[in-house]
């Protein structure tokens, strides 16, 4: 299903105030309500929805700031995986998928698509998602890291808690002092919000009117050459039983200085005699490394390929954006969430 992508659609739409025509936008919203079932029910025997429970969540939200009521049933499935701590990915960190719940919890109880009841445990969800990024918050400011930061952000915005909660703050400080690291449209559409003081609830009840077309096209000049060279040391595991031998491959592969981790893996690719073979797919958040000397990353066995540096520290960046050090280990480990 294609859950997520519909939902940011949707959540975009709805902010580019649309014209009053609203028979492909109704169809569209009637899409993603057949997506949300359809993400469930295949996969109901594994209790979590066949994509994620961020594009889930995401999903629960946009409806809900489309202004259309979603069954008991949708939202008390995220409520007990709330409860339960189901969203984390392995090891990595569950701050993006808390908050995008979180935001669908306060947006249900906001519009009043909920009775009381439940209303009043969406609420304590919230506060228990808000908890745990404080405690969670790290010594550099970031909830998670710099790219979850923004969206756990708007939980305290659209919940009138960030001008009573010092954890705010020191994030939105952090993420000034680091804007340098949002280099993709995805990540920049993520981070606006935040920085000016608003939610993706604040799209719900936002009034559209004629505004004069300021917009204005720049061109963007291209990164600077970095002269000299560097090398990387690659290195591609993959745990039993899919992968008797753990380690599949680790060479050293020179590439110019400036190179990114993308530019790594064509480069590596281009360099026998050791065949070594890699594929993407596009995403809004750039290209998603899906399989890698032949192994695919499959979400209906809920893997993906994990980028880390060594020895075990992920990368929070994707393999377009991360430019590694020379003589840095990079490894692609085939791992489940």
């Amino acid at each position: 299903p294609e859950t997520g992508r519909l939902a940011l659609y949707l959540l975009g739409l709805r902010a580019a105030c649309p014209p009053p025509e609203h028979g492909p936008q109704r169809t569209l919203v009637t899409w993603l309500k057949f997506y949300l079932e359809e993400d469930w029910a295949g996969s109901r025997r594994h209790g979590h929805p066949l994509t994620s429970y961020y594009q889930y969540g995401l999903g629960v939200l946009a409806l809900c700031v489309h202004r259309k009521r979603v069954r008991e049933e949708v939202i008390r499935r995220l409520l007990e995986a709330e409860q339960h701590s189901r969203f984390g990915h392995g090891d990595s960190s569950a701050v993006d998928t808390e908050a995008v719940v979180a935001l669908a919890f306060t947006c249900l109880e906001r519009e009043r698509f909920v009775g009381a009841g439940l209303a009043a445990e969406l609420r304590t969800a919230t506060r228990r998602v808000r908890r745990r990024m404080v405690e969670a918050q790290g010594q550099d400011g970031f909830f998670g890291n710099i790219y979850s930061t923004p969206m756990a952000m708007q939980v305290f915005i659209a919940s009138n808690t960030c001008r009573t909660q010092p954890a705010y703050g020191r994030a939105m400080a952090a993420l000034l002092g680091d804007l340098g690291a949002f280099t993709t449209g995805a990540t920049i559409a993520q981070a606006l919000p935040a920085l000016h003081g608003r939610s993706y609830l604040d799209i719900a009840s936002m009034q559209c009117r004629e505004e004069p077309d300021t917009l204005v096209s720049i061109g963007l000049d291209p990164l600077p050459e970095v002269p000299g060279d560097k090398a990387v040391r690659l290195v591609v595991e993959c745990r039993e039983p899919r992968c008797p031998q753990r380690r599949l491959y680790d060479q050293l592969v020179p590439v110019p200085a400036g190179a990114s981790l993308l530019d790594v893996l064509k480069a590596a690719a281009a360099q026998g005699p050791h065949n070594f073979t890699f594929d993407t797919q596009d995403t809004p958040q750039g290209p998603f490394l899906s399989r890698v000397l032949g192994l695919e990353a499959r979400q209906q066995d809920r893997s993906y390929w994990q980028l880390l540096t060594a020895p075990s520290t992920s990368l929070q960046m994707g393999v377009a954006d991360y430019r590694p050090r020379d003589r840095e280990t990079l490894i692609l480990r085939l791992s489940h969430w």
